[in-house]
């Protein structure tokens, strides 16, 4: 989609600070973090949420959980622990309508909720 700013990011028209890229996803520091370490990983298909694929798109969702484990091992988040999180609609704060998943560490999170 030509105005989403995750489809610019891909197509390298907004600058990221890039930690990983395959053929399905992109993950990039997010610019406005909520802990330490804040990683938006974007597909590179634009939907608008995880309710816009089908049972056929199964290996293409599968391979961003797997690119999403690479991250955490890269960043070496494993030992600690990181939160993975999928907002889905208004409700949920779902700020850019292109399926995107945040990854959270760098300290105790307790509750909290982004």
């Amino acid at each position: 989609m030509e105005n989403c700013i995750f489809c610019k990011i891909i197509r390298g028209e907004i600058p990221s600070e890039k930690v990983y890229e395959d053929e399905c996803c992109i993950a990039f520091r997010d610019i406005n973090p909520q802990m330490p370490v804040h990683i938006v990983v974007a597909a590179k298909r634009h939907v608008s949420d995880i309710l816009g694929f089908q049972e056929e798109d199964a290996a293409f969702l599968g391979k961003i959980q797997l690119a999403i484990a690479k991250i955490a091992r890269q960043l070496k988040l494993t030992e600690n622990g990181f939160r993975v999180i999928n907002n889905c609609g208004k409700d949920a704060k779902q700020s850019v309508p292109h399926l995107h998943y945040h990854i959270l560490a760098g300290g105790d999170m307790g509750e909290r909720i982004v």
